[in-house]
Parts: structure tokens; C-alpha cells; sequence
């Protein structure tokens, strides 16, 4: 079987729900080209020191048996994503692509400022169509998947929730738009994920609200993406679909 290559987007800290993913990947045989932006995750999440965190997840990934890229990407620059592909496509025909990265500030309707507004659609909406286009310019001929991770928060969140609505439309267009080059899209929506941003206070009202009585992991996640990605998965295309253990239930 030829050897399967995809790139994901968002993979810079180890707890993130991207490195999930890549494990689960890496797992099931694919190398993987890891995108990352660390003056966002210094700026955002308060890294100390996010390539050492970068480095041990290439190690661990290659332990497993996969070949790894690690390849810094400014998202919020319109000519970041087609050299994106173009580099990571030099493990050999990308036939996944995993969209998690994300422009994520919360504000609110009335303090949101132009700046961060146009940050959040150039990181998230312009940079996934983007990368859509370069993906399925290059795919081989069998085709391939791809899987964006999107959210439902809107509430004190309008720049990051606006651009997930834009995302998914496109994401879901990109199913039938792609569909004659044996292309499948979706989005998956994991509800909440506590990856280190969650107060003490967050987690406890997100977790009673949670059927299965826990938060999901980046484990979880990733197995439904790994799912998505697979060739009976590829059957599944232009859905919205939340795997959140029954959050969204009601």
C-alpha cells in the first residue's frame, strides 16, 4: 500500500488537540507534516518555551514509525498557505488535510475591535479556503479527505465564532465542489476539549453538563478525525458532525 501523507494545521503544543490527531495518525502509518505559529501560542496561550514542545512531539511521532515536517506558518499572510502544500506535499502527494488551527480571542459584539476581526476571518476563514485549493490541486488521484475542526461558541466570541460559521460553509461546499476528484470534506465540531485553557470554575460547569460525566480529549478527537481520513471514512462527506460525548444533546 502506498504510503499516505497529510498535513496538520494547529500542531504546536503537545497537549493540543492537533497533537492528538497526529498520533492517532502517526499510529495508523501516515506521515505527517505539522504546521505551527509560535508567537501565536506565546501570545495566546502563554508558551514558555513551544518548539521544545514541537521537537518532543516530532520525536515521539517518529518513534511510532512516522516521517515528520515541522513547518512554521503565518496563517493571518495570504501567501503562507499554497507554500504550506507546497512544502509539505515534499513527503510525497498530500491525501489528508487537517485544518485545526485557529485565530481564538474572546470579545464580545461591542468591543470587538476591526483588527482582530479581520485577524480572526484571514486566519480561519481565508487561510482554510486557501489551503482547501492548494490541498485538492495536488491530491493524488485516488483522492483523499479533509476534515476541519470547527465550534458552536458564539456568545462573547464573535470573531472566532463568525469566521467557524464561514469555515464550515466552505468546508461543506468543498464536499460537492471537490466531490468529482474523489475528495470528501467535513466538519467535525468536538464540543469542549480542555487542552489547558479551562479554569477550575469552566471545567466544573462544562463537565456537568457532559452526559458521559467527563470532557473530551484530544484522544477522542483524534479518533474520529483518523476515522474520517480513512478510506471507509472518505464515504462520509458534507457533514457537520459533533462528536462531543452528547453535549450538544438536548
Amino acid at each position: 500500500m502506498m504510503q499516505r501523507s497529510a498535513l496538520i494545521t494547529g500542531a504546536g503544543r503537545s497537549a493540543g488537540v492537533g497533537a492528538g490527531i497526529a498520533r492517532a495518525l502517526a499510529a495508523e502509518g501516515w506521515d505527517l507534516a505539522l504546521s505551527y505559529w509560535h508567537p501565536y501560542d506565546q501570545r495566546v496561550n502563554s508558551t514558555e518555551d513551544p518548539y521544545a514542545e514541537l521537537r518532543d512531539l516530532a520525536a515521539e511521532l517518529e518513534a511510532i514509525g512516522s516521517r515528520v515536517m515541522l513547518l512554521p506558518a503565518d496563517l493571518e499572510q495570504p501567501g503562507t498557505p499554497d507554500v504550506l502544500i507546497r512544502n509539505a506535499a515534499e513527503l510525497g502527494p498530500l491525501s489528508g488535510l487537517v485544518l485545526s488551527h485557529a485565530e481564538s480571542v474572546d470579545s464580545s459584539i461591542l468591543d470587538t475591535t476591526v483588527e482582530s476581526f479581520d485577524r480572526h476571518f484571514a486566519v480561519n476563514v481565508r487561510a482554510a479556503w486557501q489551503l482547501i485549493r492548494a490541498f485538492a490541486q495536488q491530491c493524488p488521484d485516488d483522492g483523499g479527505a479533509i476534515v476541519a475542526l470547527t465550534s458552536d461558541h458564539t456568545v462573547h466570541n464573535l470573531p472566532y465564532g463568525a469566521s467557524k460559521g464561514a469555515l464550515d460553509r466552505i468546508v461543506i461546499a468543498a464536499a460537492r465542489e471537490l466531490g468529482e476528484r474523489k475528495i470528501s470534506s467535513n466538519v467535525l465540531n468536538p464540543g469542549p476539549v480542555d487542552t489547558g485553557w479551562m479554569t477550575d470554575g469552566v471545567r466544573e460547569a462544562l463537565t456537568a453538563q457532559q452526559p458521559t460525566g467527563r470532557l473530551g480529549t484530544p484522544a477522542d478527537v483524534a479518533a474520529v478525525v483518523a476515522f474520517l481520513l480513512s478510506s471507509p471514512g472518505r464515504w462520509i462527506s458534507g457533514q457537520l458532525i459533533k462528536a462531543d460525548g452528547g453535549f450538544s444533546a438536548s
